[in-house]
């Protein structure tokens, strides 16, 4: 989205919407997460954000949310790191503050993959962005002729409440079953580039780099993950919502929250529609674990 679009909509808005909240990542060696963990702590706790940071020796990931002076704020501390001053950011609006709680992590890995030879840092796979995704859908081909396919690269929960049309979807229950289950579907994708993607840009553009390392020709990952794409063309070629970590539990492709849920007992996703069944109780059950507790 451009700037000035971005200030119409915030304006639009207005006071319904006070909260912005945050996504951004990037892989950098970051090698004093202990030193640097207790001042992002400080900062945080002092400006009123919610949400969570991730530190890691392979970079930082963050989810937070809060007012825009305050999030602005932050950012200007954030890039006054070198090491982050070209962080890049994906915004959405909210009435409420989209976290809970605020947490400063530290971790092996922005996101658990097991791959050590994958390094983003030392160089990306190739990316397309949005607006070149949406023409290569639209025509069915990408600028080259060959066959476009999407690989959704996220957890078959957040897969279910919404994805590009006709993606790739491998029922993975966690990133880590990624690298095996692409390996050995690669004859599937001769002839043909492939896109993968997921939420926010992390875990696509370890997958791609993996993709490429075991011998993919024309793989990309979508800048910026669905989250971009909903921002900058809207919701073309997606069916549903995107899942995202927080009280909102999903985005449709406005970035606005919808009225899917998260179950309290066993986590499953509840759309609308199964909140009207009556094995769906607020804070006990849904359709997923009734009668299974």
């Amino acid at each position: 989205m451009h700037a000035d679009t971005a200030l119409q909509a915030e304006a639009h808005a207005g006071a319904a919407a006070p909260h912005v909240n945050i996504a951004a990542y990037k892989f950098i060696t970051f090698d004093n997460t202990e030193e640097m963990r207790p001042q992002y702590q400080d900062i945080c706790h002092r400006l009123g954000l919610k949400g969570t940071v991730l530190l890691t020796p392979e970079g930082i990931n963050m989810f937070l949310s809060g007012p825009r002076a305050n999030i602005d704020e932050y950012l200007a501390w954030v890039r006054s790191d070198a090491r982050f001053a070209d962080l890049e950011v994906k915004e959405s609006l909210s009435n409420e503050q989209s976290h809970k709680r605020m947490l400063v992590k530290i971790k092996s890995e922005i996101i658990t993959m097991r791959m050590p030879l994958i390094k983003p840092e030392d160089g990306r796979a190739p990316n397309v962005e949005a607006h070149t995704l949406k023409r290569w859908l639209d025509n069915g081909v990408d600028d080259e002729g060959r066959p476009v396919v999407m690989v959704d690269t996220r957890n078959d929960f957040e897969v279910d409440v919404g994805t590009f049309n006709n993606t790739v979807d491998y029922r993975i229950k966690k990133f880590t079953e990624f690298p095996d289950v692409i390996a050995a579907h690669k004859d599937d994708f001769a002839g043909k580039t492939v896109v993968t993607f997921c939420t926010g840009g992390i875990r696509c553009e370890k997958a791609a780099i993996h993709m490429q390392n075991i011998g993919y020709d024309h793989v990309y990952q979508l800048e910026g993950g669905i989250l971009k794409y909903f921002e900058e063309v809207g919701g073309d070629h997606y069916t549903g919502d995107c899942f995202v970590f927080d009280y909102r539990t999903a985005l449709n492709p406005k970035l606005e929250p919808t009225e899917t849920v998260q179950c309290f007992a066993c986590r499953a996703v509840v759309t609308p529609r199964q909140q009207l069944a009556p094995e769906y109780v607020y804070g006990e059950s849904c359709p997923h674990c009734y009668n299974k507790q």
